[in-house]
């Protein structure tokens, strides 16, 4: 997006690009966009101009694509927040609820843009909030097994189409940095996840001696890996302050990698750890061997997302090269 025309707003043209917005929806929802036959999404397509992709059932949650111009875009929204707050009301009929609860949408958006939406000191989402009238919030943790955070916003169909228009305008000035891992929601929740390390070990990643590693899909790894972010010591305690996200706090973890497996990480002339650092966003250092020592620790230093990818991309790597080893 041309900056020269970061000046002009939303709601003259300054948008004139085709914009794909992701949403997060649960089967309940994604019936009501749907309706009967497909009828009601059908109209939505129609009456919008928007194209509305919805992924296959077989998840809880679905993901709904909207791709179209801005303006097409933000008809779509509309529409979709209006049949929720229909759903709302035909619900309040026979209840004996008094106040309406607000609409409210999950947009999934790639982490390294949701620093530019909170903006410094929660700067942005305040000024997004106190504008458009709609509750807005960055969630703290990553979305399982990829690099994207969920955005909720809330209010009226109207706030929160004016809410979009905010937010789509700071996405295309802030497009996302290094690779994105897009959330793919999984048919079912998966198992135990106490596999590569004790719950309370201050090593996320603290490998036996044996390296018995049972073979396990990314989404333990990464569900692993969000176990162990020191929420409460990055400012997240307080639910109260959502725009205060701990993204704009920088933090640091550290792992313990064995020796014999510390070469997988670094790669031939650093390039894998040069990998890892670019897609997570993370500065990564490795200490030197210590006598004696059977472990090289790792500092881990970023936000809590590229934390969170960092440590996904190394215990990634180390599965699968101890996965390669299993034959031996």
């Amino acid at each position: 997006m041309n900056m020269n025309e970061k000046e002009g707003g939303v709601c003259e043209g300054g948008l004139n690009v085709t914009l794909t917005i992701r949403l997060l929806m649960h089967g309940k929802e994604v019936g009501s966009i749907i309706g009967k036959k497909g009828e009601t999404v059908k109209k939505m397509r129609e009456e919008s101009g928007a194209r509305i992709n919805i992924s296959d059932g077989s998840s809880p949650e679905r993901i709904v694509t909207i791709t179209g111009q801005s303006e097409v875009i933000f008809k779509a929204f509309a529409m979709i927040a209006e049949k929720f707050e229909e759903d709302i009301l035909a619900s309040m009929i026979n209840s004996t609820v008094t106040s309406r609860p607000p609409v409210t949408l999950r947009l999934v958006f790639p982490a390294s843009q949701c620093g530019s939406l909170i903006g410094k000191g929660g700067s942005k989402i305040k000024e997004i909030r106190e504008s458009t009238g709609a509750q807005v919030q960055v969630a703290g943790d990553l979305l399982p097994d990829s690099t994207e955070r969920a955005v909720t916003i809330s209010g009226t169909p109207h706030a929160i189409t004016q809410c979009v228009k905010h937010i789509c305008t700071v996405m295309l000035e802030s497009p996302p940095k290094g690779a994105t891992i897009p959330y793919r929601p999984k048919p079912t929740a998966g198992g135990s996840h106490t596999v590569l390390a004790q719950p309370h070990t201050a090593s996320a990643f603290a490998i036996p001696g044996q390296f018995a590693i049972p073979h396990q899909d990314l989404t333990k790894l990464h569900q692993l890996a969000m176990q162990h972010i020191p929420l409460t010591s990055l400012g997240q305690s307080n639910p109260t302050f959502p725009g205060l996200e701990a993204s704009i706090a920088t933090s640091s973890h550290e792992l313990s990698i064995p020796n014999d497996l510390i070469g997988c990480i670094i790669g031939r002339q650093g390039s894998k750890i040069n990998e890892i650092r670019q897609m997570s966003g993370a500065q990564i250092k490795i200490a030197g061997a210590t006598d004696g020592s059977a472990v090289r620790h790792v500092t881990i230093t970023g936000s809590p997302a590229s934390i969170s990818v960092a440590q996904y991309l190394i215990s990634a790597r180390l599965s699968s090269v101890i996965a390669s080893l299993r034959p031996l």
